[in-house]
């Protein structure tokens, strides 16, 4: 099936599932798969929980098609229906965690252990203030800076207006420094201490 449908656009795709030739939606998951897992795992950092997650976002996405409207790109709703179904699983289990996973945690040739041992340490921070960052602006920052999102894409992900998309990321990435900061002026205050 795979081959066949190669050239064909997703709505196409999407207007022969629904013209009940469901075999074309294995097109749609080869095509979006790696984009869901990598939001989900974003926002759960379980490999085991994020095929789950995935699972379950394929199988209401394509409930769903009939509500897919085409004057927005496929992606941006897969994106909007991944990050509301993880909240909402979140929401179901009382969870407050996430991380990031980035190139950050490539090991760089030719650094002493040390180096790494830090920059697997402030990769570690990051994760951690960006998980303790409440989702409203939480999810714009990961749909921005680990999605490459415009903020365009991220408002209609997300539903809210483009201003408003902006002044979340603004006051995200603020919120961030402070509390990176904050962990930097803490660890030299215990460097103090231990001496």
């Amino acid at each position: 099936m795979t081959g066949s449908c190669e050239n064909l656009t997703d709505f196409e795709i999407i207007t022969r599932c629904l013209n009940e030739d469901k075999d074309y939606f294995e097109e749609l998951v080869n095509r979006y798969k790696n984009l869901v897992y990598s939001i989900i795992l974003r926002m759960t950092t379980d490999n085991e929980e994020a095929n789950d997650l995935a699972q379950e976002v394929f199988i209401k996405l394509y409930k769903n098609l009939d509500k897919y409207y085409p004057d927005y790109k496929f992606s941006t709703w897969a994106i909007r229906i991944t990050t509301n179904h993880v909240i909402d699983h979140r929401r179901k289990k009382h969870q407050e965690t996430a991380s990031l996973e980035d190139a950050e945690n490539e090991i760089y040739e030719g650094d002493s252990p040390e180096i790494t041992a830090i920059r697997q340490e402030e990769h570690d921070q990051v994760n951690e203030a960006v998980g303790n960052l409440p989702d409203m602006y939480k999810i714009p920052i990961l749909l921005y800076h680990h999605q490459g999102l415009s903020y365009q894409e991220i408002s209609d992900v997300i539903e809210e207006p483009l201003s408003k998309v902006k002044n979340r990321i603004f006051r995200g990435r603020k919120m961030l420094k402070e509390s990176l900061l904050h962990l930097k002026g803490s660890e030299v205050y215990e460097l103090r201490q231990s001496r």
